[in-house]
Order: structure tokens, then sequence, then C-alpha cells
């Protein structure tokens, strides 16, 4: 291969390499990805048809890029798919800290090498992989970081002047020159620091502590920020925008069918917890549009946005969820339940900001009223509107068809009730939903192909759905982890009576 017999100047030279500048690299590389139908941007999803393009114009300009857009939307990911489109190997000058180009060095190391040992000179090649830089901006990130500053120790070492190009100690920027520089959240960055940044988009120099340095540095710049009106963090200052060329806005996904393969992509899920935990369809369309209620809840801070690790991380719990009661229960394989998704509550209340009528509700109750609100939305798919079943024959001529689940009903209103345990084994699980009269013939009425073990689900799904259209009650039990069904209306008299009688007792 190439870079395993170059060593040398002259060898590079006798090789017929010409140098390109990093954005017409990336410009001539895509436009072979383009031309053999071959997108660098694999990994990611949702974005084929709205942000990938407009990435691949703006790289196709050799513009640089700034993503704006809520978190979680793979900016950064987007990023540092960018890497796939670089030359595989780089020629650089060896011992340079800048990745000195050998047909035109920029650092005085490196040129001054260059000069001494001409064909002579050292070459080494650096992989694609070590071209991507990546700098999270904070409050405490200095000119410094970034551009570099004045090494004392070195000077002293070297007994050269501070004004000496050789007593420069390079920052991130200029040590990713020839390479993708991304600055994360850069609203966060102070504005002056976002002032340093200037002349480098636009001239190549730098200024450090007055020693003006013309480094004509190569890098492609990638930004990532939340809109200017997410928060009063910070904001871009004008005339840096001004200078970064291609703004792409990015979103979440548009559909269930695509948040469930991002989701699917990144969980961590372990080949034994594969073995022993069955996800059915259902669930996975449930934990997706828990995020979807929270995308337009008003309890949530829509400006602060809902990250797809909410989904992810819920996935991973819901499993763990599952995996803990089999082996509490000495089983080697189970399948999710709803009553399982009492895990994933943890993995809501720390992705979700919380508007004022959020903080007085209470962030775990945000978080159950989610997960009831996907239910509640997700029911109507798999059986018909229970909205129709409330409707009450007033008189002889109403020719409303009998609901389908009033034999369910009608046993909570003889005053049965139902506890769901969240760690019951399945023979105890399958045993409690088969005493419910009727529950079992409704499920295979509208879904008759399914097995055994999805019935359960199907049949624990049915209450938790009547409970959210107020066909029956449901009650969360905090203590023993697991859920209590009854008749709606004898709930309500029990609520009642209690209320009355703890006034009594007081009075």
């Amino acid at each position: 291969m190439l870079h395993q017999n170059i060593k040398t100047l002259g060898d590079l030279k006798k090789s017929g390499y010409q140098s390109r500048t990093i954005k017409n690299e990336i410009r001539e590389n895509l436009i072979l990805s383009i031309q053999n139908k071959q997108s660098p941007f694999h990994s990611v999803i949702g974005y084929e048809d709205s942000v990938i393009p407009d990435v691949e114009r703006a790289l196709l300009s050799r513009h640089n890029i700034l993503f704006l857009g809520l978190r979680g939307q793979a900016k950064t990911r987007m990023a540092r798919e960018m890497v796939n489109l670089l030359d595989e190997w780089l020629p650089v000058v060896s011992g340079s800290e800048i990745n000195d180009d050998p047909f035109h060095p920029i650092s005085l190391f490196a040129r001054n090498l260059c000069t001494e040992k001409g064909d002579d000179t050292p070459i080494h090649w650096l992989h694609r992989s070590e071209r991507y830089g990546e700098k999270l901006a904070t409050p405490d990130v200095s000119v410094a970081d970034l551009i570099g500053d004045i090494d004392p120790i070195k000077a002293a070492n070297m007994r050269i002047s501070f004004a000496d190009e050789q007593a420069l100690h390079y920052g991130i920027i200029p040590r990713s020159h020839r390479g993708i520089f991304v600055i994360n959240e850069l609203p966060d960055l102070q504005a002056r620091i976002q002032v340093s940044l200037f002349n480098i988009l636009q001239e190549g120099d730098i200024q450090i502590r007055g020693f003006k340095l013309r480094l004509p540095l190569d890098i492609l710049f990638v930004f990532t920020a939340n809109p200017e009106d997410y928060t009063n963090r910070g904001s871009i200052v004008t005339p840096l925008k001004d200078r970064i060329e291609s703004q792409i806005v990015t979103h979440y996904p548009r559909s269930i069918e695509i948040s469930q393969a991002i989701t699917m992509q990144e969980a961590d899920i372990l080949p034994a917890q594969q073995q022993k935990i069955s996800m059915p369809d259902l669930c996975r369309v449930l934990i997706e549009q828990i995020a979807v209620e929270a995308r337009k809840s008003e309890f949530i801070d829509q400006k602060s946005g809902v990250s797809a690790r909410l989904t992810i991380s819920a996935y991973e719990n819901l499993v763990s969820s599952a995996e803990r009661r089999a082996i509490r229960n000495n089983e080697q394989h189970t399948t999710i339940r709803i009553a399982d998704f009492a895990g994933v509550i943890p993995s809501i209340t720390g992705k979700i900001e919380l508007v004022y009528e959020g903080e007085q509700e209470g962030t775990l109750n945000v978080a159950y009223k989610l997960l009831s609100q996907a239910i509640r939305s997700t029911f109507i798919n798999y059986f018909p509107d229970p909205q129709s079943a409330k409707k009450i024959k007033d008189n002889q001529k109403s020719k409303a068809k009998p609901s389908p689940y009033q034999s369910i009903v009608s046993w909570f209103e003889k005053g049965n009730d139902l506890i769901l345990l969240q760690d019951l084994t399945d023979t105890e699980y399958t045993q409690a939903l088969y005493s419910i009269d009727g529950l079992y013939g409704i499920v295979k009425n509208f879904h008759p192909g399914i097995d055994e073990k999805l019935t359960s689900l199907f049949m624990e799904f049915l209450l938790h759905g009547l409970a959210e259209y107020s066909l029956i009650s449901k009650k969360r039990m905090d203590l023993q982890n697991g859920y209590t069904f009854d008749d709606i209306l004898g709930s309500m008299l029990n609520m009642n009576f209690g209320s009355d009688e703890d006034d009594d007792e007081e009075f």
C-alpha cells in the first residue's frame, strides 16, 4: 500500500501524490459516493430526505456548517460521520504538531525541517480517524484552549524570546489542521471566544497575546447549537454566524417506524438478555409513543426538546425490568408486560425539562401521565375505540351496537377486582388475567393469530386501555409495584365515602 512504502518527501514526490485542501478532498470523495449510490452517513436514520441532502449540498459547496436543532437530534453524529469522506491515509511531516503538509508546510518547525533535509524530510501517514477534533463549548473554554498560548517554560528551556514562534503552544484548532473540527453547543461559548474564530474562518490568521501569526489553516469547521431561543444561556454572535456559510436545521424522527429503527440501532442489549427476554412489537411502539406524547405535552418545555436518548434508555430499562423479574422468579424466558413499563419511569424523569405547570404536577406524575397517554393513543390501533362503548341506550329506538367490552365492565361492576403485581410468575400472571370474564375472548376476537404469550400481553394491555378511557378503574400500587383494576363507579364511591369518614373523624 502507498502509505507503507513512502517514508520521505522524495518518495512522496516520485509517487505522483498531489495535495488537496480538506474541503476539496471531501467534495471529491462525496461525488464518488453519490455516483456509487453510497451514503457516508450510513448510521444516521431518518434524515435521508431532509438533512443529509442539505449536508451534501453544503459539502459540495465547500462550506463550513452549523447544525441547528434540539438535543438528541444526531447533530454531533452527523459531524462524526463526515470522517468517512476523508482519504484513509494522509502524509504529514514527521514530528509536526499541526499535521503539516510536506508540500506546503506552515509551522516554523516543518518549514525548517523541509529546508534542512529537502527530499529526505521524513514523512509519516495519518489515518482519517485521527483527523477529527471535537470540543464541547463551555463557559470556561479559553482562547488558549482553542487557539494556543505562549509557553514560558518552552521559551526558557530553548532560551528564545516570547515573540519567537517556537515558544507557542498550539491549541486544539491548529492541531486539527487538515482535518475536521467540531464545536458543540456553540452558544455556550463566551462572545469574546467566538470573536477569536472570525479570522480563522475567513483569513486563516490567529493572534496570540499580541503576536500575530499567519497560519493558513486548512480545516472544515462544523458547529452545533440549539435554536437561539432555546434558553438564555447565550447566542451565536452575528459576525460569526455570518461567516458560517451553511446552516442546517435538524429534526426529530417523523414517524414511529423511524424512531423504532433508531432505538433498535442504538440500544445496548446483551445477547444473554436477547435470549431471555421477548420484546413484542406492541411494547416497542409504546416506548416510541411515550416520546411522541412528551414532545407535545403541556408539562414539558418544548424549547428544550425530548432527546432520542429517552427511548433508547427506556428500551434498555424495559428489558432489564423483565430480566430482573425473570431472575427473581427463576424463569429461563419471559415476555415483556405492561407492568414492566414501571421500570422505564427513571428513563423518562431524567430526560425531560418541565415548565412551571409540570413542576407543580411533579416529575414522577408527569412521567406516569406520559405512559398513560401513550397507552391511550396506541390502544385504538389494536382495539375498537372505547369512546363509542360509553354510549348508553336512552330508549328503545336507539340502534347503537352493544359494547364489545361490556362483559369485562360487567365483571368489575359485580364487585370483582384484579391485582396485577409486577413480579408475578408467568403462570400467576396468566391465571390472574384469565379470571376475568370475556377478556380472553375479546383479545382472540380481534387478534386471532397471536400465540398464548402475546395473548396474555394483549389481555393486560386491554385492561390498561379500558382504564385510560374510564370504562374501569386503575390504581397504581407504589409499595408493591403493580396495579389494581376494579369498577369505575365503585372506586369513585369508595373515594367519596372515605373522604366523608375523614371529615367526620376530623370534626
